[in-house]
This record gives C-alpha cells, sequence and structure tokens, in this order.
C-alpha cells in the first residue's frame, strides 16, 4: 500500500475522557457496562479529540507553509468551504458553509491553505462569531493583503434540538478587512459568493 492514514490520539487524555464518559453514562441513568454501551466511552474520547483538535495547530504556519510571491491585486475567493465545529455553550454541534475572499498585496497562498484554516479553528469549542474574525485575523496577519472577508452560515443544534427548537434557522456572521469595506468590492464579493458560476448536479 502507497499510502496509509493512521489516527493517534494521546492515551493520557483518553484514558481520562473515558472515565469521565463512563461517569458521564452512569450519571445520566444508563449502565455503561451494557453491551451497547461498552466501547462508548472509548469513542466519545476519540471522537472530541478529533473534533478539538485545531488546538495543536496553527494556522499561521499553515498559510505560510504555501505562501507565493504573485503580482496580482484581483480578488481571490473559496466559497462553500463546509465546517463542523462545537458551540461552547452547550458542546452541541453548529455546522454550515464559509465563503472567504482576500485582495493579494504581493503573496497568495495555496487554496487548500484557506480550507485548512477553517478547519483549524472550527475544530474548537466555538462561538460562530468569533470563528469568522479568527479566519479573517489569520488571513489578514500571515499574508497582509490589501482586504480579507469572511462570511459564515451555520445551523445550531442547540437552538434545533433544544431550547427554541427553531428547525430551519440559520446564523449568518460576517467580517471585513481592508478594501472590503468599500461597498463596491463587497458588493463584488457578496454577488460572487451567490452566483452559481458551476452548475453542480
Amino acid at each position: 500500500m502507497a499510502y496509509s492514514k493512521t489516527d493517534v490520539y494521546d492515551k493520557k487524555t483518553t484514558k481520562g475522557l473515558i472515565k469521565n464518559y463512563r461517569e458521564v453514562l452512569q450519571l445520566i441513568g444508563e449502565d455503561p457496562d451494557r453491551e451497547g454501551l461498552l466501547k462508548t466511552p472509548e469513542r466519545i474520547a476519540k471522537a472530541m479529540q478529533f473534533a478539538t483538535q485545531g488546538y495543536s495547530q496553527d494556522a499561521d504556519a499553515v498559510l505560510n507553509s504555501a505562501r507565493f510571491h504573485e503580482d496580482i491585486s484581483e480578488m481571490i475567493i473559496v466559497k462553500d468551504i463546509e465546517l463542523y465545529s462545537i458551540c461552547e455553550h452547550h458542546m452541541l454541534p453548529f455546522f454550515g458553509k464559509a465563503h472567504i475572499a482576500y485582495i493579494p498585496n504581493g503573496w497568495i497562498t495555496g487554496l487548500s491553505k484557506i480550507a485548512r484554516v477553517v478547519d483549524i479553528f472550527s475544530r474548537r469549542l466555538q462561538v460562530q462569531e468569533r470563528l469568522t474574525t479568527q479566519i479573517l485575523e489569520a488571513i489578514k496577519n500571515s499574508l497582509q493583503p490589501l482586504g480579507v472577508a469572511v462570511v459564515i452560515e451555520a445551523a445550531h443544534l442547540c437552538m434545533m434540538m433544544r431550547g427554541v427548537q427553531k428547525q430551519n434557522s440559520v446564523t449568518t456572521t460576517s467580517a471585513f478587512f481592508g478594501e472590503f469595506h468599500k461597498q463596491s468590492t463587497r458588493n463584488e464579493f457578496i454577488n460572487l459568493i451567490q452566483a452559481d458560476l458551476i452548475k453542480r448536479k
């Protein structure tokens, strides 16, 4: 086999989480020793480490690892980037899409690195508002562009399956820097992320 991917979990962290999740199961009235739940604490322990892996990752390092000099200053947009995160208030998931644009000032980065930055900050306990600005600040600090724009649309399970139980609500947040404070530039960005330039099946 030419390629294989192996997930690695910290043993001490995993052991501690398993112990805690066994106790959680007991506190909610379940039996962690019944057949269907025997491996559940371990599964949750690994799932939580995967879902919060962004704490151990550096967005600046990712962007700078594929930083190239290009003498262009036209808008670059990566849109419809799927994101999955966990609300820090109830530790329930929220998920949606990020749309990101920047206007280079002599430097560009690999397109996949933009999506990686979204993952790095979303794979943490988050609020959508902070997530939006963290993505913007990372791109701004690493590439020093003429402008950055970030729009996130997400559905929050803390609103859908508990509390107000609004199934169709979507939260939109935005952050803009530099040239995107100009109405004309911002309008161009909004029009492009709304346009279906590639006909999808």
